[in-house]
């Protein structure tokens, strides 16, 4: 009776584990990695401080606004606590990005677009950014299929500028 117990409560957390576990664009060590919680995650060719220079360049150079940087680690590092290399950019287009936000006011807290450059403990240097159709999908836009559409494209261009 108690193995059949423990059976069935093991297959009743089944769900819950694959629901926590990565879905990934490719193999697990790949370049890329789209979770379900809507995060991607690219694999940088460069060490931490070139990928943000890079990724700055190519956002000027699409004519992008890039509004300002966060620098995670110094801010960690100003109140005592180790941090591993993280910097947040966030840049955008108001043409395009304040469409959603027209659709649902509430798509403004991911609204401009934010970008996470860090670095993991074997010193990879990742960009992790939110999927735009799990964005839409979480604020229920289906109006501006096309915005989503183009606002992948870009942030896709964009990180690919530094994909292993």
């Amino acid at each position: 009776m108690a193995t059949r117990i423990a059976d069935l409560c093991a297959a009743a957390l089944i769900p819950f584990a694959l629901a926590l576990s990565p879905v990934t664009t490719r193999a697990e060590d790949s370049s890329q990695q789209t979770l379900e919680n809507g995060i991607v995650k690219v694999k940088s060719a460069y060490q931490f401080n070139e990928t943000i220079d890079r990724i700055k360049q190519n956002v000027s150079a699409k004519g992008i606004m890039f509004f300002f940087a966060v620098d995670q680690s110094k801010l960690a590092s100003d109140a005592g606590i180790k941090l591993r290399p993280s910097t947040l950019l966030v840049f955008g287009n108001p043409a395009l990005g304040s469409q959603f936000i027209t659709s649902n006011p509430n798509v403004g807290i991911d609204w401009p677009v934010r970008l996470l450059i860090s670095e993991d403990e074997n010193g990879t240097v990742w960009t992790v950014y939110n999927d735009f159709q799990y964005i839409a999908r979480r604020h229920g836009i289906t109006d501006r299929d096309a915005a989503f559409q183009k606002a992948s494209e870009v942030i896709a261009s964009i990180t690919s500028s530094v994909a292993k």
